[in-house]
């Protein structure tokens, strides 16, 4: 992916740990490789962990 959106590997990897914002020419690229919108690539809030999105997690009361 580094080298299709023209970046070094160590920035994907920093991007990946949330050490590094991407400008928005490289978000777009990045989204456009993966063929999504923004959005749904970064946001300025941590997204939540997909079990949570998927699966019904009951709280049990002590």
């Amino acid at each position: 992916m580094a080298q299709a959106v023209g970046v070094n590997p160590q920035t994907i990897g920093f991007l990946e740990r949330g050490d590094y914002t991407p400008s928005l020419e490289l978000a777009f690229k990045i989204s456009g490789f993966f063929k999504l919108p923004v959005e749904a690539v970064f946001s300025p809030d941590p997204f939540r962990p997909l079990s949570e999105l998927v699966y019904v997690i009951e709280k049990r009361e002590a």
